[in-house]
C-alpha cells in the first residue's frame, strides 16, 4: 500500500540512541493507523550505525528504508537525499537525537489536513544551554530581518511538509541551502505550531559554535542580496563621511596650521577603512563561492546503497537493493 506519510531522519553517528528512537518512533507511527514509511539517511556515520539501521530494515522491511551515503555530506544533503526516495502526500522531517519527540508527529499531521502544506514547529521548553538559545534567537531575528522567511526556531526541523512542496524541492539542484526555508519558499500556506523538546537521549551534539555560524551564513547569504546591498549602502555613507572629514582637515590646516597630535586618530580611521574593505572582500567571496560551488556541477551527494524491498531481478542474496545513485 502507498504510504501516506514519509518520515526522513538523517543520521550520522547515532549509535547510541538508536535503540532508543527505533523503541518510541514506530509505536507512535503504528498508532497513527495509516499506511506510512520510516526513511534512515545515514550520512556517512563513523560509528555502528549503518549495522543498527541494516538491523532495524530487516525487522521492519514493510515499512523502513535506509539510504546509504559513501560519504559525510551534512544534513540537509541528507534530508534532500530522504526527500527524493518518499511517497508519501505527506513528509516529515526528524532527528535521530530524540529530541524532537516522534510522538508529536500527529499534531503536524493534524495540522497539515488543515490545509496547509509546511508546517514548522516551535520547541516549547528548549533544552538547550543558555548560550546557545541566546544566540540562535539573535541569529533567527537577524536572519528574519535579511531574509523575510518566517521560521521561529529554524534550528527544530520536526516538520511537515505537503507533496506539492517536496516536488518542487527535489527539482533544485542547488549546493548549498537549508531545507525549511527553501521549503517555506515554495509553500502556498505555511504555518508553526508548539512542540514538546527533550534533551538530547545519547551521544552528543554534531553542531559546534562555529557550525552554527557558518549555517547561519550561510542560510542568509543563499536567500537575500540584502547583505552585498547593506554594505554597498555602507560603502558610500563610508566614503560620504570620510569626504566630510578631508574637508574638515584642510578647514584646520588653513585655520590653525600644521598638527601633529592627529596622526594616530587617522591611523586608527585608517585601519577602521581597512577592516570593513576586508570584511566586504570577504562577503563578495561568499558569494563568489557559492556560484564557484554550483558551475563545477558536482554531484551533490552520492547514495551508495538503498536497503529496502526490490523484485527478485534487482535484489543481492541479502534482499537489498545495491546502486550507486549520484545527485
Amino acid at each position: 500500500m502507498k504510504p501516506e506519510v514519509s518520515v526522513v531522519i538523517p543520521v550520522y553517528n547515532e549509535e547510541a540512541g538508536l535503540a532508543n528512537l527505533f523503541a518510541r518512533l514506530y509505536p507512535a507511527m503504528d498508532a497513527l493507523g495509516l499506511p506510512y514509511e520510516v526513511i534512515f539517511v545515514n550520512d556517512g556515520s563513523r560509528d555502528n550505525s549503518v549495522a543498527i539501521l541494516a538491523e532495524q530494515y530487516r525487522k521492519r522491511p514493510d515499512v523502513t528504508r535506509v539510504v546509504l551515503f559513501n560519504g559525510n555530506y551534512g544534513q540537509h544533503m541528507a534530508i534532500l537525499a530522504g526527500f527524493e526516495q518518499t511517497r508519501g502526500q505527506i513528509v516529515i522531517t526528524l532527528d535521530a537525537d530524540l529530541q524532537n519527540p516522534p510522538e508529536e508527529i500527529h499534531k503536524l499531521i493534524a495540522k497539515m489536513r488543515e490545509g496547509y502544506d509546511y508546517v514548522g514547529s516551535i520547541r516549547r521548553k528548549r533544552q538547550d544551554s543558555a548560550w546557545r538559545t541566546v544566540a540562535s534567537k539573535a541569529m533567527n531575528r537577524v536572519r528574519e530581518r535579511i531574509t523575510n522567511i518566517h521560521i521561529t526556531d529554524q534550528g527544530n526541523m520536526l516538520r511537515a511538509y505537503g507533496r506539492n512542496v517536496i516536488d518542487l524541492v527535489n527539482q533544485c539542484g542547488e549546493v548549498n541551502t537549508f531545507v525549511p526555508a527553501l521549503a517555506y519558499k515554495f509553500s502556498r500556506k505555511p504555518t508553526e505550531i508548539v512542540v514538546e523538546h527533550e534533551e538530547r537521549a545519547a551521544g552528543e551534539s554534531k553542531y559546534s559554535l562555529y557550525s552554527l555560524i557558518r549555517l547561519n551564513f550561510d542560510l542568509m547569504t543563499g536567500f537575500s542580496l540584502v547583505p552585498l546591498q547593506m554594505f554597498s549602502l555602507l560603502g558610500m555613507t563610508l566614503s560620504l563621511l570620510s569626504a566630510l572629514l578631508v574637508m574638515i582637515l584642510v578647514v584646520r590646516r588653513f585655520l590653525l596650521g600644521a598638527e601633529a597630535e592627529g596622526v594616530f586618530t587617522l591611523f586608527a580611521i585608517a585601519f577602521f577603512f581597512m577592516g570593513v574593505i576586508l570584511f566586504g572582500i570577504g562577503l563578495v567571496g561568499e558569494y563568489v563561492g557559492r556560484i564557484y560551488q554550483q558551475v563545477r556541477a558536482r554531484p551533490r551527494y552520492v547514495v551508495a546503497t538503498i536497503l529496502q524491498g526490490v523484485p527478485a531481478e534487482l535484489a543481492d542474496t541479502d534482499g537489498f537493493e545495491k546502486r550507486q545513485v549520484v545527485r
